[in-house]
């Protein structure tokens, strides 16, 4: 299985830093944020676009992933039509930027849900804007990965699995974050629950002793057990890891992830 990388922890390291510290710590493939102020801007041009594919592949790095504007991406679980419409623009052009890189998923860190209003309501609005947006995915030949966050929504494996079916496209699943859950639950359970409807996963880990997350291995992550269930459900795309640090602490993490896949 490949291991990598996403821009959300580096910060405002270019892309040419990016692949540099790819290739020193060994991942295969990052997952690429586009946002105002930065080289990869959500604006680009295909033009453009076809520059940064051409810099991934000159280096020898996948790119498994995109999301745009992630500073400023708005919140499809709010109350606020124009905050969701906000989100919604955003996943749509983060589609159209993963199909001009061939790249073939997305993230979606769908906001987060408020005491206004009722969960049903949220739950409604999410899988009606989904389901639209499923058609852009499906014509793109892009999937939408919603990830499993700290937003008081989703949060058992079954109800994430309801809440995808309700959706009903194989163009939206979820984009797997193995420890956003253990603070009340256990990655092997999701992972069981969700089989082909994992889209992507992201790695950390958590220490319940301290209730906070930590360092790859240093957590109570059963890795044997996460790998194994990941293969038996016919995840075969990469994992990529969402921890900040200096580089030496970067590059170790390319050690720690080689462990994990090794298991």
């Amino acid at each position: 299985m490949k291991i990598g990388v996403t821009q959300i922890v580096l910060g405002d390291m270019t892309l040419p830093d990016t692949l540099e510290l790819c290739g020193e710590a060994d991942y295969d493939a990052v997952e690429l944020v586009f946002n105002p102020n930065s080289d990869l801007h959500p604006d680009m041009s295909e033009k453009e676009l076809s520059a940064v594919a051409r810099q991934c592949e000159q280096s020898g790095v996948e790119m498994v992933s995109v999301i745009a504007n992630l500073s400023d991406r708005g919140n499809l679980l709010s109350r606020d039509e124009e905050e969701r419409d906000k989100c919604c623009r955003c996943v749509t052009r983060s589609i159209e930027i993963a199909s001009t890189l061939g790249v073939e998923a997305t993230l979606l860190h769908p906001g987060q849900l408020s005491v206004d209003g009722t969960y049903q309501k949220a739950w409604d609005d999410l899988r009606d804007a989904l389901k639209k947006l499923a058609v852009l995915a499906e014509a793109r030949q892009v999937a939408i990965g919603l990830e499993n966050v700290w937003n008081k929504f989703l949060l058992s494996p079954d109800e994430a699995v309801r809440f995808v079916d309700e959706v009903d496209s194989e163009w939206v699943g979820i984009y797997l974050d193995t420890a956003n859950m253990m603070a009340y639950g256990y990655p092997e359970h999701w992972i069981r629950a969700l089989g082909p409807r994992i889209v992507r996963v992201h790695v950390k880990d958590f220490d319940r002793s301290q209730h906070a997350f930590v360092n790859l291995q240093d957590g109570d992550t059963d890795w044997s057990v996460v790998m194994a269930e990941l293969r038996r459900v016919g995840y075969t795309s990469s994992i990529i890891h969402e921890i900040s640090g200096d580089q030496s602490t970067l590059i170790d993490l390319g050690r720690r992830m080689r462990e994990i896949t090794s298991m």
